[in-house]
């Protein structure tokens, strides 16, 4: 563990209100590949609450809850997006493919900011998705530019690199990386 980590609040887990908590079981298990690690009823100052833990990671009991009591009536999501790294563009497009025929599922977008590659959509109750890998390039945010994702392997990174490159503030992602721990550890803020 980084010496950031240790000191302070390291990221682990996300837990969010759905209605159909089968439904959403489904999704996250047979899409997204989570494994069910746990599940059971909570009593809560608002009442019983309905709880299923996923993991991809054995290390982590869980790293994304649904939780029942989503009222049906509320379309709006208080949750930006979920972002989820994958391995990198083969499962990146594979996944794109395997979402053009999910049920439910709207909203795709495939995207590239330059220091990513990302696709994303709507789960089936509205939840932005983005799933996504780290090119080898840094560039200043926010950049988001569409992908084909019918193209080559090699023409979208080089689409992606372009813009990059085209950044002001172009630089291998190592050297970013490098500075941001600088930072980070003298608490320099942007």
């Amino acid at each position: 563990m980084s010496t950031l980590a240790s000191s302070g609040p390291a990221f682990s887990h996300v837990g969010f209100h759905v209605r159909d908590l089968k439904k959403m079981e489904d999704f996250y298990t047979r899409v997204m590949g989570f494994i069910v690690t746990d599940r059971g009823n909570l009593m809560t100052p608002r009442g019983p609450v309905d709880l299923v833990f996923l993991s991809r990671d054995p290390e982590e009991h869980h790293q994304v809850v649904l939780a029942s009591g989503r009222p049906a009536d509320n379309d709006y999501n208080l949750v930006n997006q979920l972002s989820f790294r994958v391995p990198g563009l083969a499962f990146l497009k594979a996944l794109h493919q395997r979402l053009q025929r999910e049920p439910g599922v709207t909203e795709i977008l495939p995207a590239t900011h330059g220091n990513a590659i990302s696709v994303y959509f709507r789960d089936p109750e509205g939840t932005r998705i983005e799933c996504f890998f780290d090119t080898p390039w840094y560039c200043d945010q926010p950049c988001r530019e569409p992908v084909d994702m019918s193209l080559s392997d090699a023409a979208i990174m080089a689409h992606s690199e372009a813009i990059a490159r085209a950044s002001a503030k172009f630089q291998p992602r190592e050297a970013w990386v490098a500075e941001m721990r600088r930072r980070m550890e003298a608490g320099i803020h942007a």
